[in-house]
């Protein structure tokens, strides 16, 4: 009874004063609010009253509480209380102590009952159909092309009979042979939870959870490899475009799918749109599905207006059968099928499912990218918002203008099943009030009301999807949505090798470039270059960018073409602007370290006026009028010399940092102009595609290389500062809405930019932590602001020195900022020879195969030859060159670090005599926490690199655990004075 009923019936009802001010709440509400608690305040909290009591006894709340602490393998206890004391006790000397459960008179629930009812209901009772899925015994490629692939799902039977798997996967065969091993457990939580199988086996005898843990398990293959001897992928799925990627550079694609009877997958869509596979061995599993573009009852899409990133909020699959699909008339029910032991689902891109386990069912599935749906994969993970909203929400995702536009645009297509959903209005779904009637007519027409849009021709085709992308965005200037399944350099990289390695699909892979990279724009662009500049025609290869970098670079015959397009027009300019002013000055010096850069041959400005292209040639050190008309540089910069160099980019940097995504590419949105650089192209290949063919050796001899060549770099005079007043710039920030930063300082010029600048990104450090999320610890996120100093400039090792001014320890260089394994280029130096003196006839130099790109060929050494892309050049502590090099091209190795540092042989602190005068305590002795807080500050997710490589950190306590793990090395450096 609800607590209306108990006060008829003469009880008095505990609500309102058990909970106070609080009652105005509801209990849902109560409950949400519970899970932001630790376990010992709500421990506390339980004895205030006794409705708070219940509230915080709820399993639900102590399963949250448990899954959002555990750290390492998880063992359940018998309760989710009792697990979560369990744990908090041993990491406490506080003990917590279970209670029994009181039932107070005069409480009643509607949402906890609904929620009981849940944990504990069987679905023995529950008359489920076979459904009105197809099914298809074994069709040929041929047939499965034509009739279902990119289409509508089916249920496919006879594919799995010979697999292993088919009789062998069961909960006792599992247990016997990989009982001690850890598999990942898919919850509601960003954490990554572990259990053992024997511990897993166990929790699914005792547990009455109402969304119970699964095992959904894409490393699977890597704990139990003997898995993957059990099955194969059948050849209607062999087509798979990520094949031409490493096994470790592809995103996660397989799964082993474990769980017991309730359990489930609740409504969403695949990732980046592939298309699936799963293959059920063992129990019964229960599928909903919706064709693409129309929101199942009950779910609500978030579409981050700023990345595109795509959240869903979903019942979990058990409520929304109990709850919503009642409410369902007939003509809105999903397309539904019970899947058996051996039969194998299809189900296509795009389209929504959900699954519900009717008893303990072991499956495996896999994702895939083939010829069907290749475009719409492409078309996700293109940088904006609506299209990826109108993906998967129909037309929900338009504002009401935007959608009457489009409908007089459209076609009408009566018998197209990919049709759209509710209303904008209707998109979130009321939920019944205790005791309300879902049969009475405010319910009945709420739920009932036929989806006046799934005719409005919205229509799940690549054509009709484009007209949504928005076509100022392009891959390299915007953010990237974090949702999607692969990096941006990960994504040019798959293009890239897809481009090379399947010749007769180039039309195809075109067309999805030109979604993803704007490629057709660039490629425009680059063909005007080389006109302008002589060049030969670029042929059919030459015409698609190569690496993995921030601007497009192609190579065309021997020369190579970089687009500076990143971060937009101003960002470009003064790239290029400082590129060009740092050549200048490396050959006044005539440092040895312009025989390892690539030799320049022109540079200019491409810019579009009334519908053509013009180039005006540039070499950094004048404002040509088409830069001028940007009202770019400040009112009171010089313009001789290189206005668009170092100290101009160093303002700019500082004007940025702290910047929204939006704020910082909004001035520069719509300009047409890109500078570009025309470079001697090298010969070999660079690191990245080298990396796993190269002998020890030759990467020895690689670390050496770097340490003299970032000397040469590191000892290279800059130009003298030429910083106005910091009170013209903080007027400037303060007039356009953003908040300066109130600091004062005395240290050189040159140091305090470099320091302001930091100082800017420390603002909202956790904020930016939080959302880069897993793998960093958020138990370290919530630290990182005791961690990090609030004076920076107790980095520089400031020291008074007499009556002259403030002087710094650290030396002030150049700094390249991006050395990673795709900026450094190797040369073929000779064969390889085996013990029995012969050698592998190769060449000793050629110029690869296309394009620069073939497969590694064995029997050749390499040694490094040149550093590319200066395009990120700046100025400020040496220690930032460390960080990409150490994370990207030695990926943590010591022993590579060590060798390094002997050949760099330049000190990293001036003097040490005046260490001690440094205030702060020894922590800033340590070079160790210096480039561990650059790794924190740092724009770009350097700690996701850092927990990639060293997971056993992931459990750290405290930051200085990761410091002297990562950068202890540098501790027992004192360079060469």
């Amino acid at each position: 009874m609800n607590n209306s009923e108990a006060q008829s019936v003469g009880l008095r009802d505990r609500r309102p004063d058990a909970l106070g001010d609080l009652r105005v709440l509801t209990d849902e509400l109560i409950c949400t609010l519970l899970e932001y608690l630790t376990p010992r305040d709500v421990a506390r909290l339980a004895c205030v009253s006794s409705v708070m009591y219940i509230l915080c006894n709820e399993e639900p709340l102590w399963m949250s509480l448990c899954l959002h602490r555990v750290n390492g393998p998880l063992q359940y206890k018998g309760s989710w209380k009792k697990t979560t004391l369990h744990l908090y006790a041993s990491h406490s000397k506080f003990v917590l102590f279970p209670v029994a459960h009181l039932l107070p008179a005069g409480y009643n629930s509607w949402f906890l009952y609904r929620r009981w009812y849940r944990c504990y209901t069987t679905l023995d009772g529950f008359n489920f159909d076979d459904g009105n899925v197809e099914r298809k015994k074994d069709p040929s490629l041929e047939e499965f092309r034509h009739e279902y692939d990119g289409k509508k799902p089916v249920l496919l039977t006879g594919l799995v009979d010979t697999w292993p798997a088919r009789h062998t996967w069961t909960t006792e065969y599992l247990l016997q042979n990989y009982g001690d091993t850890k598999f990942k457990i898919s919850q509601r939580s960003s954490r990554k939870t572990l259990m053992k199988f024997k511990d897993y086996v166990s929790y699914m005898k005792l547990q009455h959870d109402e969304d119970p843990l699964y095992i959904f398990d894409d490393k699977f293959g890597e704990h139990a490899q003997g898995l993957l001897n059990d099955y194969s992928v059948h050849h209607l799925f062999q087509e798979d475009f990520f094949d031409v990627l490493d096994r470790d550079q592809r995103p996660p694609f397989r799964w082993l799918i474990i769980g017991p009877e309730r359990s489930g997958a609740s409504w969403h869509v695949d990732p980046a749109l592939t298309s699936a596979w799963n293959t059920l061995l063992c129990g019964r599993k229960r599928w909903a599905l919706y064709p693409p573009g129309r929101v199942p009852l009950g779910v609500t899409v978030h579409v981050n207006d700023e990345d595109g990133d795509v959240n869903i909020e979903s019942p979990t699959s058990l409520q929304w059968w109990l709850d919503f699909y009642p409410l369902l008339p007939d003509e809105d029910k999903p397309i539904e099928c019970t899947q058996l032991p051996g039969e194998t689902i299809f189900v296509p891109s795009g389209w929504w499912h959900c699954v519900l386990n009717l008893e303990t069912t072991i499956a495996v599935t896999q994702n895939f990218v083939n010829s069907r749906n290749f475009e719409f994969v492409c078309l996700d993970m293109a940088p904006g918002y609506h299209h990826k909203g109108v993906c998967r929400a129909g037309f929900l995702a338009l504002d009401g203008g935007n959608f009457d536009d489009l409908k007089e645009n459209i076609s009408y297509a009566e018998d197209d099943l990919s049709y759209s959903d509710l209303t904008r209005k209707e998109k979130r779904v009321r939920i019944l009030k205790p005791g309300e009637d879902p049969n009475n007519g405010t319910a009945t027409s709420i739920i009932s009301k036929k989806y006046n849009l799934w005719k409005e021709g919205f229509s799940y085709d690549i054509n009709f999807l484009a007209m949504f992308l928005d076509k100022e965005r392009d891959h390299y200037n915007f953010p990237w949505s974090s949702g999607n399944c692969m990096g941006q350099r990960e994504m040019r990289e798959w293009l890239y090798k897809l481009w090379i390695g399947k010749p007769g699909m180039r039309e195809l892979i075109w067309k999805g470039a030109c979604l993803t990279l704007d490629a057709g724009r660039w490629s425009e662009c680059m063909v005007q270059i080389s006109a302008f500049h002589n060049l030969p025609s670029p042929t059919e290869v030459e015409r698609f960018p190569v690496g993995t970098g921030s601007n497009p670079v192609y190579l065309v015959a021997d020369c190579a073409i970089k687009i500076f397009v990143e971060g937009g027009v101003e960002a470009s300019f003064y790239g290029l602007g400082t590129e060009l002013e740092f050549y200048s000055l490396l050959h006044e010096a005539n440092s040895p370290l312009r025989n390892h850069i690539p030799e320049v041959l022109a540079s200019g400005i491409l810019y579009l006026e009334n519908g053509s292209y013009k180039i005006v040639p540039w070499d950094g050190s004048r404002v040509p009028d088409v830069i001028a008309k940007c009202n770019l540089l400040p009112e009171k910069c010089k313009v001789d010399g290189f206005p668009f160099g170092v100290w101009g980019k160093k303002q700019y940097e500082y004007r940025k940092a702290g910047m929204s995504i939006h704020e910082s590419i909004s001035s520069a949105r719509f300009k047409r102009i890109w500078p570009y650089i025309v470079t001697k192209r090298c010969k070999g290949k660079i690191f990245a595609q080298l990396r796993d063919g190269v002998l020890q050796g030759d990467v020895l001899n690689l670390a050496s290389f770097l340490g003299e060549q970032l000397r040469n770099l590191h000892l290279l005079p800059h130009p003298p500062c030429s910083v106005p007043n910091f009170s013209d710039i903080e007027h400037q920030l303060e007039n356009g809405c953003m908040e300066a930063i109130p600091y004062k300082s005395s240290i050189p010029i040159e140091w305090d930019i470099f320091i302001r600048t930091l100082t800017r990104m420390k603002k909202d450090v956790s904020g930016r932590l939080s959302k880069w999320g897993d793998p960093i610890p958020s138990t370290l996120i919530a630290k990182v602001d005791e961690y990090i100093p609030e004076d920076l400039t107790k980095f520089l090792y400031v020291f008074e020195d007499g009556n002259e001014p403030s002087k710094v320890c650290k030396p002030f260089s150049w700094i390249h900022s991006d050395i990673m394994d795709d900026n450094i280029h190797m040369e073929p130096y000779g064969d390889r020879s085996y013990s029995n003196g012969s050698t592998i006839d190769t060449h000793l130099v050629d110029n690869g195969s296309v394009n620069g790109f073939h497969k590694y060929v064995e029997g050749k050494l390499w040694r490094p030859s040149h550093i590319l892309d200066f395009s990120n050049l700046s100025l400020g502590d040496p220690i930032l060159d460390l960080i990409p090099m150490y994370l990207d091209v030695f990926r943590g190795d010591p022993c590579l670090f060590k060798r390094f540092l002997e050949s760099y042989k330049l000190p990293l602190v001036k003097s040490l005599s005046h260490q001690n005068s440094v205030e702060g305590g020894d922590r800033f002795k340590r070079l160790s926490y210096h480039a561990m807080c650059y790794s924190i500050l740092h724009e770009e997710n350097i700690l996701g690199a850092i927990f990639g490589l060293w997971a056993e950190l992931r459990g750290a306590e405290s930051w200085e655990e990761v410091e002297l793990a990562v950068w202890g090395e540098l501790n027992n450096y004192k360079g060469f004075p």
